[in-house]
């Protein structure tokens, strides 16, 4: 029964989504982090559906009156050099059969993301967007945190199975880079029972980031704590929460869970920390053999080459870092564009805050660069562990800071425009006048 009503709940959205192509945006994102069809145990299981999506959604946007152009800007131009610069490593791969599969999966997700480049042109869709990754993804917070009350901390939290999320790490990873846009959505929203659950879900999502157990989620945490506590103007309260949060964490985690964390400070006895330096090492000397070109994607189940590379290890490991997963399958010339996206993205925050920090019109804007920075500080710490350089979420976060900028921008040029004849003709006057 749980099959059929999926099935035909996502299926009825098909017309609607070729009518209105920004509609196949949001089901996209919908199916991508909740993966609903995961919760059912018969044929919806493996059924196809981001596909049909992805497809209405294309062809309902080439048909579309709306008009169609990607954004042409640092942060769309280095994602289509990616794009082009994956695609070439693949035709060189190591591993070929495995490398196609991998690509084809990845380009499915950059394809997606110009898509939604160009379909996202306003704050109410912007604003949706966001809602529809917080929703889907804050399920699984929502869930895991009930779970963790319910039995004391004492199980880890899981996400769906087969799916990008499916692991502890993975989905506390996930559930920590989505935290700040759930406080974006708490403060912009004037509804005060949304704001209350809101309250509610960050709380029970924050559980189940500790419940999952996550080592790296745990650092990525604290380097996040740190990065809100350097920027906020209410640095008193914040240190107050966090020890208040703090003390009553370790009064009632368990034992198991303290003696997890502890073996932070002994990595170098942990047989999955040592794991982890053999990928890093031979993702090191995978590109170092092939500095151009990389050794393509899944290069490390390559059995024969990874011993060759790591004798001393035990056997291949994925690289756990999205850092070394670009360095050994991309080469050089990949990890540097991957970095300078990053830095990018980063610098369009301080961007937008520096340009909207007194205008309250754009308050949301400020608001919304301040917690897409966090997601991005969480991603870029929590990331140096897991296999996560192609997930749509980065993509999707480049995404919203992208169309935020250029929407501050609009308003920009018009106040200008509207304040100065000089402007109007071209000529934009100091950052000051952004503060009048």
């Amino acid at each position: 029964m749980r099959d059929l009503f999926i099935t035909l709940s996502i299926l009825m959205t098909y017309p609607v989504i070729f009518m209105r192509p920004y509609i196949g945006i949001t089901m996209w994102c919908w199916l991508s982090y909740m993966n609903p069809h995961r919760l059912t145990w018969g044929f919806a299981y493996s059924l196809q559906f981001a596909l049909g999506v992805a497809a209405f959604t294309i062809l309902g946007t080439m048909i579309s009156r709306e008009p169609k152009r990607l954004p042409m800007n640092a942060i769309s131009v280095l994602i289509i050099l990616i794009t082009i610069w994956i695609s070439i490593t693949t035709v060189f791969a190591i591993v070929p059969d495995q490398a196609i599969v991998k690509w084809e999966r990845t380009i499915k997700i950059l394809a997606m993301t110009f898509v939604t480049m160009v379909l996202v042109t306003n704050r109410e869709r912007l604003q949706a967007l966001i809602w529809v990754i917080v929703i889907s993804l804050g399920f699984y917070g929502v869930k895991g945190g009930i779970f963790a009350v319910l039995t004391g901390g004492n199980y880890r939290v899981w996400g769906p199975a087969d799916t990008f999320i499916g692991d502890n790490n993975q989905l506390a990873f996930s559930l920590l880079v989505i935290l700040p846009l759930m406080r974006y959505l708490q403060v912009s929203t004037d509804n005060v029972w949304v704001r209350r659950g809101l309250v509610v879900a960050m709380t029970l999502s924050g559980l189940s980031v500790f419940a999952s157990y996550s080592r790296g989620a745990l650092l990525a945490a604290t380097v996040m704590a740190l990065m809100l506590l350097l920027r906020s103007r209410r640095k008193f309260m914040i240190i107050i929460g966090l020890s208040l949060v703090l003390s009553i964490g370790m009064a009632f985690a368990p034992s198991q869970w303290v003696e997890r964390m502890d073996t932070i400070e002994t990595y170098d006895q942990d047989a999955s920390a040592s794991g982890r330096f053999d990928a890093w090492k031979f993702a090191y000397e995978v590109a170092k053999r092939n500095p151009v070109f990389g050794g393509g994607f899944l290069v490390q189940f390559e059995h024969d080459l990874f011993m060759e590379y790591v004798p001393e290890a035990a056997k291949p490991r994925a690289f756990h870092s999205i850092y070394f997963e670009v360095l050994g399958e991309h080469g050089f010339i990949g990890l540097g564009l991957f970095l300078i996206l990053g830095l990018v993205s980063a610098y369009n925050c301080r961007w937008i805050r520096a340009r909207t920090k007194y205008r309250s019109e754009l308050r949301w804007a400020h608001e919304l660069s301040t917690m897409i920075f966090l997601s991005l500080v969480g991603y870029a710490v929590g990331g140096t562990f897991l296999n996560m350089a192609f997930y749509d979420l980065f993509y999707h976060l480049l995404t919203i800071i992208m169309v935020a900028r250029i929407l501050v921008q609009k308003n920009l040029t018009e106040t200008i425009k509207a304040k100065s004849p000089v402007a109007a003709h071209g000529a934009l006057p100091p950052l000051a006048a952004y503060r009048s």
